[in-house]
């Protein structure tokens, strides 16, 4: 699959169906909010600055958490992209509906700009040793794209122990590596987060390299493009990027200072129960069911619930 103009894929999503208990038998328990909201501050961890993204576009400012453990290689690439500046003064490319948001160089097929001194090819990094997660909590629902799922560090992960191989799932507001037909095409100057509903089938097929964790919403309401695939025509107004900067570039008084839910606490696998089997006086019927990324892990601004 590629994220370039010249290529497209369809997407068919797969159907869970799980039996539970009747509206009758629903106990009053508490909502996932009421649950985070009763958290303790060693439920929490600070996003690192050294892998974590700043996107300043004109309505605000996009972060992005990396994920080293699972595509280190392509994480270098971008970081040295980053330092030297390559994204500032490109674009927003696409909009897809229901897909995903793309960005980087509007006339990359053309007159691309230099990449300075990043990689020209980076390995595809679609799947990792398992060894290579040290931090995988299983989350014990079904899935039909890997034998197990879970999260580690507050990713979504699928895994295959007979493989013994681990990746980050395409959950909403994931971000991945546009690439061509070869594996080794994608060198983090095209970059895409997911703005609808999980395309699972991209699953091992792209590099994934982390996820936004705040400022979602300035790419998933951006007007969708005219032309194949959500990309913007030549009459069409992209959005320009301002600058991307690593966060421990950025002077702390200019950081954005939020913090996510452990996925390894105890309070978290609460909040996914609360999540599986919605309770309260409005629900009436309780699934015992919850996909891999509707079981997203919560973040919020240091102190704050």
């Amino acid at each position: 699959m590629t994220l370039s103009r010249r290529f497209s894929v369809l997407f068919v999503p797969a159907l869970a169906l799980s039996l539970s208990a009747t509206a009758a038998d629903l106990p009053v328990r508490p909502s996932a909010g009421e649950i985070v909201k009763s958290s303790q501050p060693s439920d929490w961890r600070p996003l690192d600055p050294q892998n974590t993204l700043y996107m300043e576009l004109p309505g605000g400012r996009v972060v992005i958490e990396l994920a080293p453990e699972f595509a280190p290689q392509a994480i270098a690439n971008i970081k040295t992209l980053v330092k030297e500046r390559y994204f500032d003064g490109l674009a927003v490319n696409r909009s897809q509906d229901n897909y995903v948001a793309q960005w980087g160089d509007p006339n990359a097929e053309t007159s691309p700009k230099s990449l300075g001194s990043a990689k020209a090819k980076v390995p595809g990094e679609f799947t990792v040793p398992i060894s290579n997660d040290k931090r995988f909590v299983r989350q014990k629902d079904v899935d039909g794209y890997a034998p197990q799922i879970g999260h580690s560090n507050g990713f979504p992960v699928g895994r295959d122990p007979k493989a013994g191989t681990t990746w980050l799932a395409h959950c909403y507001g994931m971000v991945g590596v546009g690439r061509d037909n070869d594996t080794d095409s994608g060198t983090g100057a095209e970059l895409y987060a997911v703005n609808g509903h999980a395309p699972r089938h991209l699953d091992r097929n792209i590099t994934v390299v982390g996820r936004v964790v705040w400022g979602m919403p300035l790419l998933a309401t951006l007007p969708r493009g005219g032309e194949t695939m959500g990309f913007y025509g030549p009459k069409e107004a992209r959005t320009p990027i301002i600058s991307v900067r690593l966060a421990a570039d950025v002077p702390e008084a200019e950081r954005s200072h939020l913090e996510v839910m452990r996925s390894e606490a105890p309070i978290y696998q609460r909040v996914i129960e609360a999540q599986r089997n919605r309770g309260g006086p409005w629900n009436k019927y309780a699934a015992n069911y919850v996909e891999l990324c509707n079981a997203a892990i919560p973040v919020r601004e240091a102190g704050k619930l």
